[in-house]
Order: structure tokens, then sequence, then C-alpha cells
């Protein structure tokens, strides 16, 4: 029995979809889900990973975990996936871990704690992934407007499919024990290129608005803790070259090429019309 957290989300439901069709137990796990959320045959739990101490049911009968960063207390995650006879955890974690540390140190807490739990476990370091895009369909939608920071500046987006595949590949097939990837999508696009490319998508021109720095920070910090929003508007301005550089590690996952951003645009069209 494989447990996925985050079952709802842009990865974790693609990871229940695929999990199932390889014919593997899984229990979906969210803080609302319902049986309806999930593929016939699939245990559905209602839990909040801030609240460790609810998460026995979610794990019962479980060997494997995948992990999301959420709540406060991954020790304490962990020790009940562990009381609950999990053995083996893969941790969704993120790429400024390693490029902006000081910025990404909740997720980096995550790590250590997985590092340090005693199970069997590999981290997943995901880039930006093309599902930030859906930030921009209600404009899309009413006024074909597309608006961020930084026009012209290129990162591997990564499609959240392949970062599901990815997790699935090391639940279920090789362990990987011990190993940490970087998922990248296969090229650098911009925010003007992927404007664009959803505007191909739907048959009808997006025009982009390029916003300040400031415009983009006062937005961002309505939703997100002003560390992780300094950190996002450094990465999405001024990337590093460890930042911008297209990581082999999807591939090798996958034993596939990582889907471009194009194609990831055409398979989500719907929301944007």
């Amino acid at each position: 029995m494989i447990v996925v957290t985050g079952a709802t989300g842009n990865v974790g439901r693609t990871l229940v979809r695929i999990l199932t069709g390889a014919q593997v137990p899984v229990t979906a796990v969210a803080r609302h889900i319902t049986d309806a959320d999930v593929p016939p045959g699939v245990r559905a739990v209602a839990a909040d990973l801030a609240r460790p101490a609810g998460l026995h049911a979610a794990f019962a009968g479980a060997d494997a975990l995948f992990l999301l960063v959420a709540g406060e207390d991954p020790d304490g995650i962990l020790a009940a996936a562990k009381a609950a006879g999990v053995r083996r955890v893969v941790l969704l974690s993120s790429q400024g871990v390693e490029t902006r540390p000081e910025a990404y140190r909740h997720p980096g807490r995550f790590e250590e704690a997985v590092r340090e739990s005693g199970l069997d476990w590999t981290v997943l370091r995901s880039g930006g992934m093309a599902a930030n895009a859906f930030a921009w369909a209600e404009s899309i939608r009413t006024r074909r407007e597309a608006a961020a920071p930084f026009a012209d500046v290129a990162l591997p987006f990564v499609d959240p499919d392949d970062v599901a595949a990815a997790a699935a590949a090391v639940l279920h097939g090789d362990p990987h024990p011990g190993a940490t990837y970087t998922l990248t999508g296969p090229a650098g696009t911009t925010p003007r290129e992927r404007a664009a490319a959803i505007g191909a998508a739907l048959g009808e021109p997006v025009r982009f608005t390029e916003q300040t720095r400031a415009q983009a920070h006062e937005l961002m910090a309505r939703f997100m803790p002003l560390p992780v929003v300094e950190g996002t508007l450094a990465i999405l301005g001024e990337p590093t070259e460890g930042e911008r550089r297209v990581s082999p590690d999807t591939e090798r996952l996958l034993g596939r090429a990582p889907g471009t951003f194009a194609a990831w645009a055409e398979r989500n069209a719907a929301a944007f019309r």
C-alpha cells in the first residue's frame, strides 16, 4: 500500500491515477478529500499533515509514503508513518533548497527530517511547475491577457504530470534509496513564451503584460510568506546557473524526455477557455 498525500493536487491526483493503473493499492490523503475525488478502488482519507496526531488512520497498512512539504512538524509526520509500518518515503521538495537555502528553509527542514528518519528515503526537488500558469486562468479566460514579471527570463518549468511519473517510478519501481533528484522540463521558456503557448493552444492570441518586481511582490505577498516571495522573485528574475540548467534527472527517472510547456498548455487548454 502506498499513501499519497496531497492527492487532490496537481501532482498527487496524477500520481494516484498512475499507481492505480499499475494495480498498486493506494490510500489518497488530502484535507477535504472524498470518494468522489479518487478512482474506484482507491481508499480516500481526509487528514491534515499539519496535525500529525490524526494521521494514524491515513497511514495504516502502508509500506510507502509520498510526502508533500506541508505543516510545521515533519518529525511528527514521519513518526506517525513509522508507527504505522511505513518503510519508505519519497519527499516532494523544491530545487530552492539547494539554490536558495535561506529562502527555502521550510522544505529544507523536511529534507533533513526525512534523511534522519531511519526510513528508506528519496528526495525529488522540483523546479518551477508548468501548473503555475493556472494563476493566469481567470485573466486569460476573461480578457485573453497574462501578466508576470521578468518577461524574457527563461527557466525550464516542469510538467507536474512528469513529477508524478517520476514519483511513481521511485515508489513502485527501483527504490533509489538515499538519492536526491532535481526535476525540470526539457528547455527554458520565458513568461512571454508561456503566454504565447497558451494562446496557441487556444487558437487565439494572449496579450502579455510585464509587471514590475514591486507589482509582482505585492500580489505574491497576499498568499505566500515573505521569505518565499523574495526567493521566488530572485529565481524568476535573477536565476543562478543551476536554476537555468535542464536537469538530466527527469529523463533518467522517466526513461523518456520530459514534456514541453507547449504540450502541457495543449492538454490543459480548457482551463483557459
